[in-house]
């Protein structure tokens, strides 16, 4: 694991006090939780929920798109290292192809807290939307929270590294898309080539209907050549 002290100084104090804030007001055990690759046109949505130990911060924590690409790797070491409890899960293309976005992201969600074994009594989750299957006093939502929380800051820091990690892998099985330079998002390169090479097996159909429409390949044989 690299020194923590690399990182230098940052906003983690501020997200610290605030999650202090809450578990003395709320007396509550928190988890935190967050999602990263909503807008992608290809790839899975991942979500983290991690349990910090509040009383020994964690130095350079903050929302994971304010860090640059090997900040948020140091990080991830630190925080998997140190933190009591922490957890990752997706949701797949299909089923964000099936339920919609909002839905998916929240089963990834659901789908990491139910990892966490350590006990905990209030979910701090990023965004405006709760989690169908947690009961109301389970949770509190949060709008920006990556940027107030430290629990969310870190889950987002593992959920988007965690992705990016996946994409790099998916790119060795689908290298006509260079899914490792950008993760899956709607780049015009990315959409090149989709036009070239029509959707792969990772594609999300519902975020590509337009793209489709210009292709005759859109449902055709890529995967059957990449495969």
């Amino acid at each position: 694991m690299r020194d923590a002290a690399w990182l230098g100084p940052g906003d983690a104090m501020d997200l610290y006090a605030f999650d202090t804030a809450i578990g003395a007001q709320h007396g509550a055990l928190l988890v935190g939780i967050d999602e990263a690759g909503r807008g992608p046109l290809a790839g899975p949505v991942v979500a983290a929920a991690v349990q910090l130990d509040l009383s020994a911060p964690i130095e350079g924590i903050d929302d994971s798109k304010k860090l640059s690409a090997s900040r948020r790797e140091v990080l991830y070491d630190v925080i998997t290292a140190r933190a009591p409890a922490w957890a990752v899960a997706s949701a797949s293309p299909e089923e964000i192809d099936r339920h919609n976005i909002l839905q998916a992201s929240l089963l990834a969600m659901h789908r990491a807290l139910a990892q966490i074994r350590k006990a905990w009594s209030l979910a701090l989750i990023d965004g405006n939307t709760p989690i169908g299957a947690l009961h109301p006093v389970q949770q509190r939502c949060i709008v920006d929270g990556d940027a107030k929380s430290a629990s969310i800051a870190a889950a987002s820091i593992l959920a988007k590294v965690t992705r990016d990690r996946m994409m790099i892998e998916y790119d060795k099985r689908y290298p006509h898309y260079d899914f490792a330079r950008h993760k899956g998002y709607a780049t015009p390169q990315h959409r090149r080539k989709i036009l070239e090479h029509g959707l792969c097996a990772i594609h999300r159909r519902s975020f590509c209907g337009k793209l489709v429409s210009q292709t005759s390949l859109a449902f055709g044989g890529a995967e059957e050549r990449i495969n």
